[in-house]
């Protein structure tokens, strides 16, 4: 569950943007710092911090639009746009061959696996699914804030879009050990 990590930015800008998009989001990018730091100083190699790096880019961007322009109507569908940019990093980072999914299995798996077929085809599918849920999520909260949802029902579509892949990607590798050893 070491990928869930890097998702604790997204879910404490999702929690406190009730306070203000702009608290949410220097949340997001202090958590996002903490974690890049944090796996540097562990020698954590760039490419298993794509997702850190991904998220630091995005909050100190929405950072400083949520202060520089506070009452923009952006802030009404942050959630979309998060889960857009998520998707954006899932897809480039399968589009440059570098699933985001990739560099966090090599830090739970021994190295003689790595270059193994069956070990990069898993994270590639893990990476396709995260990107398909943030996808599909996007899509459905700007569909909800354009409607203007209650926080529950967007807050359960948010939930939604990263426990459903969180789950797959706690099955599927071992169902693929299994298919292996059988």
């Amino acid at each position: 569950m070491n990928y869930l990590r890097g998702f604790v930015p997204w879910i404490a800008f999702a929690v406190l943007s009730s306070l203000g998009w702009q608290w949410g989001a220097l949340t997001g990018l202090v958590l996002a710092v903490g974690l890049f730091v944090q796996g540097q100083r562990k020698g954590t190699p760039l490419d298993s911090q794509v997702l850190e790096i991904s998220t630091m880019v995005y909050f100190v961007a929405l950072t400083a639009f949520s202060f520089l322009v506070p009452q923009s109507p952006a802030q009404h569908f942050v959630g979309a746009i998060s889960m857009g940019w998520l998707a954006l990093t899932a897809w480039g980072g399968l589009a440059m061959k570098q699933p985001f999914t990739l560099g966090i299995a090599k830090q739970q798996t021994p190295q003689e696996f790595w270059h193994m077929p069956v070990f990069l085809r898993v994270n590639v599918v893990l990476t396709t699914a995260w990107a398909i849920a943030f996808t599909v999520t996007g899509a459905v909260l700007a569909v909800l804030d354009a409607a203007h949802a209650s926080t529950v029902v967007t807050t359960l579509a948010q939930v939604a879009g990263f426990v459903i892949p969180a789950i797959f990607t706690a099955k599927y590798p071992e169902r693929v050990r299994a298919r292996q050893t059988a």
